[in-house]
């Protein structure tokens, strides 16, 4: 009877108190399970290295089921998309932009354009993406420099590339060009504490949102991006191209020239 009659006299507070600090200390080791799982998790982070042969050159299309294959396959063999960004101008002053976005690809694409740049009118790009800040940093001289950009018929142009793509003062896709997206994502061997990549993606989206937005494209393409995880990519459509003005109309004379030639 005295047990109960004490329990009986326990006053909310004091009951509230105790259920409190049990969830804190459930809360606790959840939070120590945590850090051992981040501690021990494998070095790569999630997601795909156009550069490294053991992942495929194109990630699955995002799908509620089994993986999909893109709309269209490229034309290009893996091989050639895999190598690092070459620059080769061809004529109609097309300047083709081919392979992955590697660190350092910004400043080798800014030499090209020093060197040639008069002649320069349009930058082909055919590339599965890679490095955010160079291809940032590629989409602005582009557009400084007031290029078009282009992605022909069964070309590619994937992950960080439609950044670069998104430079042009005109942009054209042509009939099945493959453009897609997704979530940017540390490829470094390097893997940061779960902070530090959380606050890196978190800088890196913020940087890429506001530059799409200064080149004029529709906050509806970035958003597709974050909803998609880094090992797919949502495949735009011509139709989203266009509502996220992506691509520009009409298509610009060097491209017809370049057509005839």
């Amino acid at each position: 009877m005295r047990i109960g009659e004490a329990i009986r006299r326990l006053d909310d507070g004091v009951i509230l108190r105790g259920v409190f600090y049990l969830m804190l200390g459930i809360s606790g080791i959840f939070l120590v399970t945590d850090i051992r799982e981040i501690a021990t998790a494998k070095p790569e982070s999630p997601g795909y290295d156009p550069m490294r042969e053991t992942d495929p050159v194109l990630p699955p299309a995002l799908t509620e089921g089994r993986p999909a294959a893109p709309p269209v396959e490229p034309s290009s063999p893996a091989d050639v998309l895999r190598k690092a960004m070459t620059f080769n101008l061809t004529t109609g002053g097309i300047l083709k932009a081919e392979g992955a976005i590697e660190p350092g690809a910004a400043e080798r694409f800014a030499t090209e354009i020093e060197a040639r740049g008069e002649y320069v009118k349009t930058v082909s790009l055919n590339s599965p993406g890679g490095s955010v800040g160079d291809a940032i940093a590629m989409s602005k001289l582009i557009r400084e420099k007031k290029l078009a950009t282009l992605v022909v018929t069964k070309g590619l142009c994937a992950s960080s590339c439609p950044i670069v793509f998104a430079g042009g003062v005109t942009r054209v896709a042509e009939k099945d060009a493959v453009i897609g997206v997704h979530q940017v994502f540390n490829g470094g061997r390097n893997r940061p504490s779960a902070d530090e990549a959380m606050s890196g993606a978190q800088a890196t989206t913020a940087r890429v949102s506001r530059h799409l937005e200064e080149m004029g494209i529709g906050s509806g393409l970035w958003l597709h991006a974050l909803e998609t995880p880094p090992d797919r990519l949502y495949y735009l459509t011509p139709k989203e191209m266009t509502d996220f003005k992506l691509t520009t109309s009409p298509a610009p004379a060097v491209n017809a020239s370049a057509k005839k030639s």
